[in-house]
């Protein structure tokens, strides 16, 4: 029954340190040029972690890429988008918009259309008209409150410097994110709806004819993707990359050039996000949002590459154990191997592997094999890579004789017993002096009694 405890515990343990253990960090290194943007956050969604950050935690205004969140929000409240149809007030839309020179996707009065294509207005154009048109609906004709919504979904995503104003990104003082919040954003987007990476990948689509643009020739049926990475004819054509997939651009002065992006080669994928670049550079056209990108995605592809970074059968640590027989210590192996993003031509021998202070100073047997027993922090260059667990690495039985042996000199060396072994001493001490007491006056009256009777 006991071993049954004592296993179950361990099992419960094990699950417990697996569930709350840190997640594994990439080291973040230098790259090879001078980048153009403000705030960068290159990630590897292989491994889930960073490889290169800028500023990645300074807040910054979004632009347009707060539409990766609207379309979150959309996707959430529409179960059935492809069905869905909504038809379009041209009054709300300017009342938003009036004077601000947004992009637009040239949505009609009274059109109908449904909740997929206006994702796609919203996505491949940038529409501002399709970011209020799609907030009115899903808020029910509260655009405020779609806007909360968005900020609810940030607070439930653990994104502490993240704030929306609006739907679409046009500039406001508390209209803020970060790079690394948005790279989250993105990856929910990515998991929680499967059109979201078909859409943002169309380098152009043509839209259906509808109740108000009934010529199938009508240009303003036409979308065009401002994402110039995955257009071969953009006005920028230099900066498209075969690699890349997705997602969003966006631009306003304050924010300057912002992209949201990834790309796949070689097995691996990157998640980049780039804020505030420049529009202009020598007199110029110029994205160095798109630059920086493309720049990071080639640094990434050549130099980096995921590498097991934990030998399973090599000892971390070594502790004092107790209460085995002929064993007096316990081998701490990693529990588990990890994959990092290093460079390419790194030597394993130089990542350092190091048990943590939660690693306790001695065991006590009986240990089963796979036991945690504390974590060890992996480095390299002085960057974390991650933590792991430390396990035994066999399962070792307890010796019984010395189990009770320990017990018997556990209670021979407790408080208690020795409090209870004095007032034994002294009660005997004190019988001993009575006795001595008692045998000497019964002495005396023999004594007495002796020479009374010879006086007799």
């Amino acid at each position: 029954m006991r071993k049954k405890l004592i296993l179950t515990f361990s099992i419960v343990a094990l699950l417990c340190t697996a569930l709350f253990s840190a997640p594994v960090q990439a080291a973040t290194f230098n790259i090879n040029f001078t980048p153009n943007c403000k705030s960068i956050y290159l990630l590897n969604l292989d491994t889930d972690t960073p490889v290169y950050e800028l500023n990645a935690d300074e807040r910054r205004a979004p632009a347009s890429i707060t539409k990766i969140m609207t379309y979150i929000i959309v996707s959430e409240h529409v179960s059935d988008p492809d069905n869905t149809i909504v038809t379009i007030d041209k009054s709300i839309v300017d009342e938003e918009l009036s004077g601000t020179g947004s992009s637009l996707a040239n949505l009609a009065d009274e059109e109908q259309m449904s909740v997929s294509n206006l994702l796609r207005c919203l996505m491949i154009p940038s529409g501002n008209d399709a970011a209020v048109v799609l907030a009115d609906y899903v808020g029910s004709g509260d655009i405020d409150a779609f806007v909360q919504m968005m900020n609810d979904k940030a607070a439930e995503l653990g994104l502490a410097n993240t704030h929306f104003m609006n739907p679409h990104g046009l500039h406001h003082p508390e209209h803020y994110t970060t790079a690394r919040d948005m790279a989250t954003i993105t990856k929910y987007a990515m998991e929680c709806d499967s059109q979201f990476m078909e859409i943002t990948n169309t380098p152009s689509y043509i839209l259906p004819t509808s109740n108000v643009r009934t010529d199938p020739n009508d240009y303003t049926l036409s979308l065009i993707n401002t994402n110039d990475l995955i257009r071969k004819n953009s006005a920028l054509p230099q900066y498209y990359y075969q690699y890349a997939k997705g997602i969003k651009t966006g631009w306003h002065d304050e924010a300057g050039r912002c992209l949201v992006s990834t790309a796949t080669k070689d097995g691996y994928t990157y998640l980049c996000v780039a804020m505030g670049g420049d529009s202009e550079k020598d007199g110029q056209k110029y994205n160095g949002a798109e630059d920086d990108s493309v720049k990071l995605y080639e640094w990434a592809f050549d130099n980096l590459e995921a590498k097991s970074i934990v030998d399973l059968e090599e000892p971390v640590k070594e502790i004092p154990l107790e209460l085995a027989w002929q064993k007096d210590t316990l081998k701490l192996l990693p529990a588990e191997n990890i994959r990092a993003m290093l460079p390419k031509n790194v030597s394993l021998a130089s990542i350092e592997i190091r048990a943590n202070d939660d690693v306790p100073e001695s065991a006590v047997a009986p240990v089963q094999k796979g036991q945690v027993f504390g974590t060890a922090t992996i480095t390299y260059a002085n960057e974390v890579l991650g933590t792991v667990n430390l396990v035994s690495s066999e399962e070792i039985e307890r010796s019984e004789l010395m189990y009770y042996m320990q017990g018997a000199k556990n209670i021979i060396t407790s408080k208690w017993f020795l409090i209870a072994a004095t007032i034994f001493v002294l009660l005997f001490v004190s019988y001993l002096i009575l006795s001595a007491v008692y045998n000497k006056r019964n002495k005396r009256k023999r004594r007495r009694k002796v020479r009374k009777y010879r006086k007799l």
